[in-house]
């Protein structure tokens, strides 16, 4: 198994692998582009997306500046709207459903380093997928953590640590979040 179908399965990876290097480079350009693109000029702006998030609806918005590792990692659904300065750390993959509004200065972070100190010090990780529902609203600087599921419908309160799962028509709020209360 090659270090990137390692990384594409969750698996532990080399990070400094020449292919999986390459695409972080890659997306990097991408992020260059599209970060000094205007949103004003719509077709170039859309491509520039589409070019760094191939799996996106083009309802989408992402308004710059904007930062992830690969983007093609990421997938956006219908009319999903991401604030300025947010960071998608997307090794491990993210999903964002239709609807969803992502406030500013939000960081989704999908890499888990070894916990042994002497593993660390390797170029090794792995990557947990994030996964949010439909319908849901991050306030800004809501961080993200590895391998959460957020439910459809969810909101999650600005400045929140989501460190586990938030089930459907939840209200979130904290460090680490928890549920306030329900929505429904």
């Amino acid at each position: 198994m090659t270090e990137l179908e390692k990384m594409l399965a969750g698996e532990m990876h080399d990070i400094t692998d020449p292919e999986v290097s390459r695409l972080n480079r890659e997306a990097r350009r991408k992020l260059e582009k599209l970060n000094a693109t205007s949103w004003l000029d719509t077709v170039r702006y859309a491509e520039a997306l589409t070019e760094l998030i191939p799996d996106r609806a083009p309802s989408s918005v992402l308004i710059t500046p904007f930062f992830c590792d690969y983007g093609f990692r990421i997938r956006l659904g219908e009319k999903v709207y991401i604030n300025a300065n947010c960071t998608f750390l997307d090794e491990g993959g993210i999903t964002v459903g239709a609807h969803t509004l992502i406030g500013p200065d939000c960081k989704l972070y999908t890499p888990i380093h070894p916990m042994d100190a002497a593993e660390r010090r390797k170029p090794i990780e792995r990557g947990a997928a994030i996964e949010i529902g439909e319908d849901c609203w991050l306030g800004g600087g809501v961080v993200v953590c590895p391998g959460v599921k957020i439910g459809d419908r969810c909101i999650i309160g600005a400045g929140s640590v989501v460190t586990r799962d938030i089930p459907d028509d939840s209200l979130a709020a904290g460090n680490p979040a928890a549920v306030k209360r329900k929505l429904r």
